[in-house]
C-alpha cells in the first residue's frame, strides 16, 4: 500500500545519483555535467544530491574525466552552489556488482537514483521522480526512456518495434521496472535487505529480480511519465542480430527471475512448466504472424513474428536455468 508523506523542507533528504560505467569516455563527459546540473536543480525540493561514478572497468580508465568534472562541480560560478561528484572502482565484472557497490557507497543517502551513463536526462527528469515519491511513499519510481539512434534503424527494427516502450499514466503501478531510470527508497530497500543478485551479474535480469522482490517485498513502484531520459543507441545496436538477442535476454530473464523467486519443490517445478507453455504460445503464435505476413508481404509482421519467437524462446529455456550472457565480456 502507499504511504502518502509530506517533506519537512528543515530536513533536507539525502540523495545519490549513480551512473554506472565501462570504457565509454565519451558518454561520461557528456552524462555527467548534465547530472550535475540535475543535482542543483533539486535544491528547491529540500534535497541535497550528489553524483557517483561507479566504474566497472579494474584499470579505472573512467577516474581522470570524472575528477576533471568533480573540480568543475566543486568550484563553481559565483551564485551556483557546489555539488560533489565522487568515483570508485568496482574491479568485478559483472552490472550486478556495480549496482551492489553504487548500493553500498550510498549508506548516508535516503534516495538512490539509477541512470545508465548512455543516457541523457530530460530537465524535469530528478524533479518529476522525487516529486512523486514524496508524495507517494513508494519505494521506487521509474520513468520512461527514449531512444535517439547514431544511425537510423532499418525498416525491419522500426517495424518491428524493437526500441518501443512502455507508456504509462504517472502514479501507475508497475511490478517490475529496468534500473536505467529508476529511483530507490533507500530505507524501503534496507528494511527488505535486498541487493542486486551477482549470479545475473553477465547474464543480465539483476534489475528485474530486484524490483519484482522489492514488489513481493511489500514495496510499491510507481510510473512516472514525466521524468523521461533519452538513450543514445550505438550504430552497433542498431541491427538485427542485437535486438534479436534482446528479444531472446528479455524473454530469458523473465523466465530466470520467476524461477528464482518462486518456492522450492513442487512449486518450482510448476512455475517451470507454466513458463515453457507461455514461451512455446509465444514461438507459435510468432510463427504463425512470420508466416502470414510472408504471404500478405507486410514487413511489420514478418518483424513482429521473429521478435515473438526470440522472446518465446528465450522464455523456454530460461525456465530450466539456460542463462544469456547479455552482460558478458573479456577485459584486457
Amino acid at each position: 500500500m502507499l504511504r502518502v508523506v509530506t517533506t519537512d523542507p528543515t530536513a533536507p533528504r539525502l540523495l545519490t545519483i549513480a551512473v554506472l560505467t565501462f570504457r565509454r569516455p565519451r558518454d561520461l563527459d557528456a552524462v555527467l555535467p548534465l547530472l550535475v546540473e540535475q543535482a542543483r536543480g533539486v535544491r528547491a525540493l529540500g534535497v541535497t544530491a550528489r553524483v557517483l561514478v561507479v566504474d566497472n572497468d579494474a584499470s579505472g580508465t573512467g577516474r581522470e574525466r570524472v575528477e576533471t568534472e568533480a573540480l568543475a562541480a566543486a568550484d563553481p560560478p559565483d551564485g551556483v552552489g557546489p555539488v560533489s561528484v565522487d568515483y570508485v572502482v568496482e574491479g568485478t565484472p559483472g552490472i550486478a556488482s556495480a549496482r551492489n557497490r553504487a548500493l553500498a557507497e550510498s549508506g548516508g543517502s535516503d534516495l538512490l537514483v539509477f541512470i545508465d551513463d548512455d543516457e541523457r536526462p530530460s530537465e524535469p527528469w530528478l524533479a518529476a521522480l522525487i516529486a512523486l515519491q514524496a508524495g507517494s511513499g513508494a519505494a521506487a519510481v521509474v520513468g520512461p526512456v527514449r531512444s535517439e539512434y547514431e544511425v537510423e534503424p532499418e525498416p525491419f527494427i522500426v517495424e518491428g518495434r524493437f526500441f518501443a516502450r512502455r507508456r504509462l499514466p504517472t502514479g501507475t503501478a508497475v511490478e517490475v521496472a529496468a534500473t536505467n531510470n529508476l529511483l530507490l527508497d533507500l530505507v524501503e530497500v534496507r528494511r527488505q535487505g535486498l541487493s542486486f543478485d551477482v549470479a545475473l551479474g553477465q547474464v543480465g535480469g539483476e534489475d528485474t529480480l530486484f524490483t519484482r522482490s522489492l514488489v513481493a517485498g511489500g514495496g510499491t513502484i510507481l510510473w512516472c511519465a514525466e521524468a523521461v531520459v533519452t538513450d543514445v543507441v550505438p550504430a552497433h545496436r542498431v541491427t538485427r542480430r542485437w535486438v534479436l538477442q534482446r528479444a531472446y535476454s528479455s524473454g530469458n530473464g523473465w523466465s530466470l527471475t520467476s524461477v528464482m523467486l518462486s518456492a522450492g519443490g513442487p512449486a518450482r517445478l510448476v512455475t517451470r512448466l507454466r513458463l515453457t507453455a507461455r514461451g512455446g504460445v509465444r514461438v507459435a503464435g510468432g510463427a504463425a504472424r512470420l508466416v502470414v505476413g510472408t504471404v500478405v508481404r507486410s514487413l511489420g509482421q514478418r518483424a513482429r513474428g521473429v521478435r515473438t519467437i526470440a522472446r518465446g524462446a528465450g522464455m523456454v529455456t530460461g525456465a530450466w536455468g539456460a542463462g544469456y550472457r547479455e552482460y558478458g565480456r573479456v577485459d584486457g
